[in-house]
């Protein structure tokens, strides 16, 4: 485990988000205005591209597809997937999960992440 390089330094304008994989894993990459955050790239209810999502606030990261919306500093589900009305009976088996997320750090103009 240790941090793998991602992008390049300033490859990613406030409140942007984007894809990448590295060390087998797809990392999603956000800029807000408290800083840079990286999580899983697909939601953990279905596996919508997170990518396609709406950075709600700073915060909160909600799925395009069923509306899941998750903490991008935590991880934490704030609300599980709500959308079509009926989802929820499929959420009785999938259960509410949470997102995973991984360290950033910039060093010498490169945006790492802890892997």
């Amino acid at each position: 485990m240790g941090y793998e390089f991602i992008c390049p330094e300033g490859s990613i304008a406030e409140g942007e988000k984007k894809a990448f994989e590295i060390a087998n894993k797809k990392i999603l990459l956000i800029q807000t205005t408290e800083g840079l955050f990286a999580t899983q790239a697909k939601c953990p209810h279905l596996g919508a591209p997170l990518e396609k999502g709406v950075l709600l606030d700073d915060n909160t990261l909600q799925c395009k597809y069923h509306r899941a919306e998750f903490n991008i500093k935590t991880g934490k589900a704030e609300q599980w997937a709500c959308f079509p009305p009926g989802i929820q009976a499929l959420n009785f088996f999938r259960g509410e999960k949470n997102l995973a997320t991984y360290e950033t750090k910039v060093e010498d103009g490169k945006i790492l992440v802890l892997i």
